[in-house]
């Protein structure tokens, strides 16, 4: 599954749900799973982890398709390298 049917899958699971919640309280839904995430992440728990991730990923995409937001289009800013110095692996300074 590509990034795009990923999208679609989310939007048919919860686009209904999520815009009766509503944009704010949807992202609100997001913050609070990149805690878990977080929390998964500090205690080690790797398949915790991995299924925090997942929850994470949909959360956004879900925010994207609130937004109209093709995530798979926007993937495209990346493609050509880092969008700062153009290269790959970037090479920007992290202090400036």
């Amino acid at each position: 599954m590509d990034l795009k049917q990923y999208q679609k899958l989310i939007e048919k699971l919860y686009f209904r749900k999520d815009s009766q919640r509503g944009l704010h309280k949807t992202f609100n839904w997001f913050i609070e799973e990149i805690g878990e995430f977080s929390r998964a992440m500090r205690k080690g728990d790797k398949e915790k982890t991995e299924k925090e991730f997942a929850d994470c990923l949909a959360w956004l995409l879900s925010i994207g398709s609130l937004l109209d937001i093709d995530a798979e289009e926007t993937m495209k800013k990346y493609a050509n390298g880092c969008p700062k110095c153009g290269k790959t692996p970037c090479i920007c300074r992290e202090d400036g």
